[in-house]
């Protein structure tokens, strides 16, 4: 069967379209993962994925709006200097629209409160979720993000340089830009696997239903215009854990510690030599982090 015959469609309330796919048991505890900039639900781990269904939990994956084959705004995107200067444009859509379409989702599916975990800018989606819809939230995990406070969390500079290179035109060099990008994110303790990484890429360049470097800049945009966010994940009532690295090259650990410090009683674990990125190959260790959360989480709900 091909991959893109697992994708699954529905068309939310507002006309947005969403793609997901589902692995595990329909019995089992709704996981929902929520991918970060310009990735779609194939970038997450096939391993980590397995974990999840191996312990008793279905996983729902969904494609963002503006990435892989869901529905790509109409609206313009931001300049280069707009994006520079953070000031979105008059109709940038916001993470609480993203949110809203993953509450929706798993209004949708039928299956009660589901746990979110969330990475990079997917983590900031899933916060927004557990702030805004508490009561379709289990429990709340967000990997190597941030809360939106200018003054944590910030790129570095040769990251920013690497951002700012040319879009890819084709897939040989969406692949060379994704293991340039991935091998610079990866951090020092789990350094890439160039053939996994490459099978990454050709699977998003084909999956791609739009215009991927347009779509990649409204998501900045709807970043920028949810502005500082520690006020409202300050109201998160579900557990939470934050898991980030200490050689995190685009969302700076002091992201991860603002998080852990604005959400009552999150856990927060630091693993050394991550960055940010989820190989195969740090898969299972954030698996076994994870699980443990999700399994007290289901005994002991907030």
């Amino acid at each position: 069967m091909r991959d893109d015959a697992q994708d699954r469609l529905v068309t939310l309330a507002g006309g947005t379209r969403v793609c997901y796919r589902i692995d595990g048991d329909p019995d089992d505890p709704p996981v929902l993962l929520l991918a970060g900039l310009g990735e779609d639900l194939t970038m997450w781990s096939e391993r980590f994925v397995s974990a999840l269904v191996a312990t008793a939990f279905q996983v729902i994956r969904m494609d963002n709006r503006d990435c892989g084959r869901s529905t790509y705004a109409i609206t313009p995107p931001p300049s280069t200097l707009r994006q520079l200067l953070a000031r979105p444009r008059p109709d940038a859509y916001t993470l609480a629209d993203m949110a809203a379409d993953a509450a929706q989702l798993i209004e949708h599916l039928g299956r009660g409160p589901a746990h979110l975990i969330g990475r990079s800018m997917g983590g900031m989606i899933a916060q927004t979720v557990a702030a805004r819809y508490p009561a379709l939230t289990t429990s709340l995990t967000s990997l190597y993000s941030t809360t939106g406070d200018p003054k944590v969390g910030q790129a570095a500079a040769s990251t920013i340089a690497l951002l700012a290179a040319p879009p890819p035109r084709n897939r040989v060099q969406a692949v060379r830009a994704h293991l340039r990008m991935t091998a610079h994110l990866a951090g020092t303790g789990f350094p890439i696997d160039e053939v996994e990484e490459a099978a990454h890429a050709v699977q998003t360049w084909d999956r791609t239903a739009g215009d991927a470097t347009a779509g990649t800049a409204r998501q900045v945009q709807a970043i920028q215009a949810a502005g500082d966010r520690t006020a409202e994940i300050a109201r998160i009532t579900a557990p939470t854990l934050v898991i980030n690295g200490d050689r995190d090259p685009i969302v700076a650990p002091s992201g991860g510690d603002a998080t852990a410090a604005a959400i009552p009683h999150a856990r927060h674990v630091v693993i050394p030599g991550m960055g940010h990125h989820l190989p195969d190959a740090l898969a299972l260790l954030v698996a076994d982090h994870v699980v443990a959360h999700l399994e007290r989480a289901s005994v002991c709900p907030s």
